[in-house]
């Protein structure tokens, strides 16, 4: 009866903990379960949602990217100067999203041929992708963008905000991935074991460098959605991103050892990420308490998913 409770709370305390925290926020401020506040949610984790595709991948992989939010800001830097520089708005995303690509490749490239770990080679990379950043605007914010370009991050089709829509699509390529492909059956094969799927004749390397390029294709996009949204390149855009797409990743259930977990589940994630956030401004709750409460959940997630999962060992 125990290790059914157990099981249970395994596999809906992602659900419950957001229903809780809806419930909280929703008693402490009239607004929060308005529809303008949460269709406002809903845009403000499009952009974490996108990039927790990618993510998703890496860490059933076995790995781990935290260069995703330096990766976003200088994708979008680029796409600014560009579209100041007078580039059609069409080629300028094209080379934007080959340069969030080229950055998940050198990723893998580290992990693969120099056999730097995953969390050194992203840990060094953060560094590298936002000095870049700082040094193509000197620090200095970047303007002057066509109008027609902030459809992409402030649109609507329908009723429904474009940036949702994106994420959305970008989910269904990634259930289409990791559920009716033989790569997706690799994927889950090299977070479980390297070893195994690399005596069972999987190319290791090469799911890598998909999981790693794929990803920072991502934060190409995410790179364009942001700078839309904003409609302005800063250079500390998405800093702290990274601990805002590991803590939905994990919060979702996927086992930061790799090799465990699913995609739709990384959704409920990005909600509890997009809730709390939005139910902590509401309340006027200053940022560095948000950045502690945040710190606190993704402990916590990580110290559940360890102990569920030695629970189900020793049984």
């Amino acid at each position: 009866m125990a290790i059914k409770i157990k099981n249970l709370t395994f596999k809906y305390g992602t659900l419950l903990f957001l229903l809780l925290l809806m419930l909280v926020f929703s008693l402490s401020s009239p607004t929060f379960l308005t529809l303008k506040n949460l269709t406002n949610v809903l845009r403000q984790i499009s952009i974490v949602g996108i990039c927790t595709v990618g993510m998703t991948m890496i860490i059933l992989s076995g790995g781990i990217d935290l260069s995703v939010g330096s990766t976003v800001a200088l994708t979008g830097i680029i796409l600014a100067k560009l579209l100041v520089a007078g580039l059609p708005l069409s080629p300028a995303i094209l080379i934007t999203l080959m340069t969030g690509t080229f950055l998940g490749f050198l990723n893998a490239l580290l992990i693969n041929h120099i056999d730097i770990p995953p969390l050194i080679a992203t840990l060094g990379t953060i560094s590298v992708y936002r000095g870049l950043t700082y040094i193509i605007t000197g620090g200095v914010a970047v303007h002057g963008f066509p109008d027609r370009f902030r459809v992409i991050g402030q649109g609507y089709l329908g009723f429904m905000p474009l940036p949702v829509i994106i994420q959305l699509a970008i989910y269904a390529i990634g259930f289409y991935i990791l559920y009716r492909t033989a790569l997706g059956r690799y994927i889950y094969g090299v977070g479980s074991s390297e070893k195994v799927s690399y005596l069972s004749g999987v190319d290791v390397k090469k799911v890598k460098y998909f999981v790693y390029t794929f990803s920072g294709f991502l934060g190409g996009l995410a790179g364009v959605v942001m700078l839309s949204r904003l409609n302005s390149g800063l250079p500390n855009t998405a800093t702290g991103f990274e601990l805002d797409v590991v803590t939905a990743v994990v919060l979702g259930g996927i086992s930061i050892t790799g090799g465990e977990g699913r995609l739709e589940r990384s959704i409920l994630g990005c909600l509890i990420i997009g809730v709390l956030s939005n139910g902590m401004i509401l309340l006027g709750i200053p940022e560095f308490y948000q950045m502690l409460a945040k710190g606190v959940v993704l402990i916590a997630a990580v110290g559940i998913d360890t102990s569920m999962r030695r629970s189900a060992r020793a049984v």
